[in-house]
């Protein structure tokens, strides 16, 4: 399983210390965040399975408190279900892809993006998530390549055939793709 890096929790704690100087009710709803992630990462991660509900509060946590250190140069959209067929899911199924945009997305000379989306019917999930591409692919083939590979292992071990995982690199743009599809358990 893919853990968050330790430098995220350092960093995070860092931009909601400049917060606290700047907006008292941000940096209190920043505290908030991290702490729901946490109790995430110390309690659902231990399950083989967990509510698809809880895994997209996990994200939207990760993605607001990974939005403290951009600039407005980073345009973020997000889209993700809002109704679940009591779907479950491995935890941090989906946060190595999250967590890779935001690493090799994002320049701070440059405008960039990172768009996330997500849709769940009966049958499966459909999960994307592109971002900007940069002429600095040297240290993304260096660490996003194993990272990646994890990832196909994770998932070829749980879902099998029932799943399938793209990536697309243009000259200026990433995209994952990760389709899903779930099995109705038979009664």
């Amino acid at each position: 399983k893919n853990q968050i890096s330790p430098h995220f929790f350092f960093n995070t704690l860092n931009n909601i210390y400049a917060l606290t100087e700047i907006d008292t009710g941000a940096s209190q709803q920043a505290i908030l965040k991290l702490s729901r992630l946490m109790r995430y990462l110390l309690y659902e991660t231990n399950h083989e399975a967990t509510p698809l509900k809880r895994e997209i509060e996990f994200l939207n946590d990760y993605i607001d408190l990974m939005r403290l250190r951009l600039s407005d140069k980073v345009a973020v959209s997000v889209t993700m279900p809002t109704t679940f067929e009591n779907i479950e899911i491995p935890p941090l199924l989906f946060i190595p892809f999250v967590e890779n945009a935001f690493k090799h997305g994002v320049s701070y000379r440059e405008p960039s993006f990172i768009h996330i989306a997500m849709e769940c019917q009966s049958e499966g999930i459909h999960f994307r998530c592109a971002n900007s591409r940069f002429n600095d692919t040297e240290s993304e083939n260096k660490t996003g390549g194993i990272g990646l590979e994890n990832v196909r292992k994770r998932l070829a071990l749980i879902y099998g055939k029932n799943h399938l995982l793209s990536t697309e690199a243009s000259t200026n743009e990433y995209v994952v793709t990760l389709n899903i599809t779930l099995l109705k358990a038979k009664s």
